[in-house]
């Protein structure tokens, strides 16, 4: 008897490992499935409280996962790509969309899917080998596995034979269901299984066996879903720790919502579980049939999250200003040699989408980093003071070991992006950003090595003759537009810009280049500066039509050409 009951817990255990993992390749293929397209819903779609919350909705029903879509949109806030306010709203459609989880298990406990399970396996490792509809084969092999864990769940409820053991019938009814204090102790129960095994399907999985053995009273089931509900925020408050201000504060909304919603709850609890039970027409003070219980979980689920939304949608500004007063703003100035990353946080990898939006905006900011360490360097050169000099000279070489540290960080972090199982789109993302900061590294350098030009010029005393000092200011000029150009494209969307005006830019500098390079052969000849003066010039020449090169390389790589 004792082997059979530990055969019975590991096939428990068994299949809700299976069923987390069946939910977890779900929600995966169908991000990678919907692309670049699932950031521009998030981000596009959120222009009110309402379009916001039913882009919640829909995201989480589609990806079959509220972490995923809270997880994406902490990361969004952190990439300054949704505020807070537009996030709360978000936040607040995911809890619906994620009450038809509890639907579709609701439908395991109550129908045979084991037809449904075979063709599915079959099917999704067809399209698997198809390398072509791979995401639609795994997200088929993820519904499998799903919809078998639950069967496996379901046949070992029914193998427990819970509802004729005596021990386990005494001991759920020992305790008092009319009590507040019992509710809260199961409530809290469920929060803390929750935030251990980091998934409210596997709770709300194990909540749906126990009631539909008929051994859980109806009000202890909704009092452990209550806390499923708070236990589930615990991975965006996690993911959001290494993250900034803004991104702890989307995450805290999300459990402030959910505590909101619990604390009025049970205030009402007993008169609302009654009215719940009534619309799936279950009786829950005399009992009834057990296998209408699944259904009323889901139920109270979904009227929960529903009537909590309709109830708070009003007060996300109210919302908003709390969670900034409980994390208010920390103003840290980075110690001299420091350097941090602004939109990476490892922790924050959830999905290849949002690890290359990620990489994406914190490229975009390596760009406009080199872009400003050359305005010292134009600074540098019209620079008379001395102390002055030195200190701009001290920065521009701070600036280029922090240029290295940036490009070796940016592509360690795509370097663990490139671990997993990336589309064919995806892989070209993270290519062409390897390419990115490689270039971007380079133009670092060339201000560095102008820098120092500029430096072995007034160390040895020569100075330039206005034609010369004026060339060489238009020239800079030339290659900072050139910068301003590269940023702008690198900002925005490749759409919305043309790389032939990236190109017309290069085109000038190699024809100046080329003038310049002429008209100095000709004024050393003529003695208009000596050679030294003139070796000077040419070297400032040549590394400023190298960074244009550079710069070319950037936008090219940006275009995928």
């Amino acid at each position: 008897m004792e082997t059979n009951y530990y055969m019975l817990a590991l096939q428990l255990l068994g299949s809700l490992g299976l069923l987390i993992y069946g939910m977890k390749m779900m929600s995966e293929a169908l991000q990678k499935m919907a692309g670049p397209q699932l950031r521009h819903i998030l981000g596009k779609m959120t222009t009110n409280r309402i379009t916001g919350m039913l882009t919640g909705t829909l995201v989480t029903c589609a990806v079959q996962s509220s972490s995923a879509t809270t997880v994406m949109t902490v990361s969004f806030v952190s990439a300054g790509l949704l505020t807070l306010a537009q996030a709360i709203s978000v936040i607040m459609g995911a809890n619906i969309g994620t009450t038809l989880t509890a639907w579709i298990m609701s439908l395991g406990y109550n129908v045979d899917l084991t037809a449904i399970v075979y063709p599915f396996f079959l099917l999704g490792i067809i399209l698997i080998y198809r390398k072509r509809h791979r995401n639609v084969g795994d997200f088929l092999f993820g519904t499998a596995f799903l919809f078998l864990a639950l069967v496996m769940l379901s046949g070992a409820g029914k193998s427990m034979d819970l509802e004729h053991n005596g021990d386990v019938i005494s001991f759920f009814a020992s305790f008092d269901t009319s009590s507040h204090l019992t509710i809260l102790a199961f409530l809290a129960i469920g929060t803390i299984i929750t935030c251990i095994v980091q998934s409210s399907a596997a709770v709300m999985a194990i909540t749906i066996l126990l009631c539909s053995t008929g051994v859980l009273p109806i009000y202890l089931g909704i009092a452990l879903v209550m806390g499923e509900n708070i236990g589930t925020t615990a991975t965006a408050n996690i993911v959001a720790l290494g993250a900034n201000t803004q991104a702890r504060r989307a995450a805290l909304a999300h459990l402030l919502f959910n505590v909101i919603g619990v604390i009025w709850v049970l205030i009402v609890f007993y008169p609302f579980v009654n009215m719940v039970c009534h619309l799936v027409g279950y009786d829950a003070a005399a009992g009834g049939q057990a296998t209408k219980l699944p259904v009323v979980l889901a139920m109270f689920h979904t009227c929960f999250n529903v009537i909590n939304t309709a109830l708070l949608i009003g007060f996300v500004p109210q919302m908003e200003r709390v969670v900034c007063w409980l994390l208010p703003e920390k103003k840290e100035k980075p110690e001299k040699g420091e350097f941090r990353l602004r939109y990476i946080q490892s922790n924050i990898v959830q999905t290849p989408e949002i690890a290359v939006l990620q990489a994406q905006r914190e490229t975009a900011d390596f760009g406009q980093r080199v872009g400003e360490t050359y305005d010292k360097v134009c600074l540098l050169f019209n620079e008379t003071d001395s102390k002055h000099f030195q200190e701009l000279f001290g920065e521009i070489e701070h600036e280029e070991e922090i240029a290295d540290k940036l490009e070796m960080e940016i592509a360690h972090y795509l370097e663990q992006v490139s671990d997993g199982h990336l589309s064919d789109l995806t892989k070209k993302k993270i290519r062409q950003m390897m390419r990115e900061i490689s270039e971007l590294e380079s133009v670092g350098d060339a201000c560095y090595k102008l820098a120092l030009t500029i430096g072995r010029k007034q160390e040895s005393g020569k100075a330039f003759i206005k034609h010369q000092t004026e060339q060489l200011q238009a020239f800079m000029a030339l290659c900072g537009k050139a910068l301003q150009q590269m940023n702008t494209v690198m900002r925005g969307r490749r759409s919305d810009h043309d790389i032939q005006e990236t190109y017309r830019i290069e085109n000038e500098i190699n024809l100046m280049r080329k003038r310049l390079k002429e008209e100095n052969v000709y004024a050393v000849n003529d003695h208009e500066y000596d050679y030294a003066a003139g070796t000077l010039y040419m070297d400032m020449i040549n590394e400023l039509e190298k960074l244009g090169d550079y710069v070319v390389n950037v936008v090219e790589a940006r275009f995928g050409k």
